[in-house]
């Protein structure tokens, strides 16, 4: 097979966010002034896929950041069900790289109307979700052409970190955001080729914590949508509490830990599981049992979890070629996904 669009793109990822920090400085330092200025109490994200769990990742960094509570809201409450939410003062986030959606639309333009201020992050920024949102971040991913979300999910996550970081005002974050270039470049070429053995198996388990939890559900939603291989993503913290139960010999687990507070206690579990037979698999040199990966570090947690992605999406596409699946058109599937 020739290379493949989403290899192509994941090598794109790099100057991806190199463009962002060059071109997304005003969008950025605007949007961050709003919401000073707006001094919310609560913050709403409204996405659906890859950007939902872009949105989990900005939960977090907004949490252990600014120490502000971020609720999830679902699309449908506009869209379908016509709710109208309290929401004066609060900063609704919502993250779509094409913008289209009627959904996502629709619930931002109910958020700005119940009297929230509301930020989109898109890939478009002449998108229908632009133009209902009072400020606008374009993603600056540039095309993106293959199915599965790759670049657009990494600009998106940044995007939302970088404004938080700016309205905090966090000069080691930002130090560390400024540096991922180099950071992702190097990220993308570390090995996880011996987690495809373990993979023949019809099921894996993700695993997280904290910012590394978002990445373990866009990790499980890229094995089904381009390896189609049934995967589920729990917290670390959750998966003992009955999942556990269905884990058998050589059964895969692909751990996720960034070099932060959860990285100890992900690696418990990590080797828990090995305990029990399973395959294990982390990011991190802290297990005893389950075989570490390579990984690289960012200088900062909250920017571990973004090269860790970085460097899945270079094992899942090459997974994929392997098998004889075209990662740029998974079956059933289509780049911009409409719902209502």
């Amino acid at each position: 097979m020739t290379e493949t669009q989403m290899r192509r793109e994941i090598a794109e990822i790099p100057q991806a966010v190199a463009r962002l920090l060059d071109q997304g400085r005003g969008p950025i330092a605007q949007a961050a002034a709003a919401v000073r200025a707006v001094d919310p109490a609560v913050v709403m994200t409204v996405a659906r896929g890859s950007s939902d769990h872009a949105c989990t990742y900005m939960k977090y960094a907004s949490e252990l950041l600014l120490g502000l509570p971020v609720a999830s809201v679902g699309p449908s409450v506009a869209s379908i069900y016509g709710a109208r939410l309290r929401v004066q003062g609060a900063l609704c986030l919502s993250v779509s790289q094409s913008g289209q959606s009627p959904d996502i639309v629709e619930m931002t333009r109910a958020a700005r109307a119940g009297g929230a201020l509301t930020v989109a992050l898109t890939n478009d920024a002449g998108s229908k979700l632009a133009e209902e949102a009072e400020q606008v971040i374009d993603i600056c991913a540039g095309p993106e052409r293959s199915v599965a979300a790759t670049k657009t999910f990494v600009t998106s996550a940044l995007a939302g970190l970088w404004l938080l970081a700016e309205v905090k005002g966090d000069a080691e974050l930002l130090a560390a955001i400024r540096a991922l270039p180099e950071a992702l470049e190097a990220a993308r070429g570390v090995d996880w080729s011996p987690l495809d053995a373990a993979l023949r198996a019809g099921s894996v388990y993700t695993l997280g914590r904290g910012p590394a939890w978002a990445i373990s559900n866009e990790a499980a939603l890229k094995f089904k949508e381009v390896c189609q291989i049934h995967a589920e993503s729990y917290s670390s913290a959750e998966v003992l509490h009955g999942p556990v139960s269905i884990v058998e010999r050589g059964f895969p687990v692909l751990a996720f830990a960034s070099a932060d507070a959860a990285e100890g206690p992900l690696a418990e579990v990590a080797d828990a599981l090995a305990g029990k037979g399973a395959a294990v698999f982390a990011t991190t040199p802290r297990v005893t049992a389950a075989q570490a990966l390579p990984v690289v570090r960012t200088g900062h947690p909250l920017c571990d979890p973004l090269a860790l992605i970085v460097s899945f999406y270079a094992m899942i596409e090459g997974l994929a070629v392997a098998r004889g699946l075209n990662p740029d058109m998974p079956r059933h599937l289509k780049k911009v996904t409409e719902t209502t």
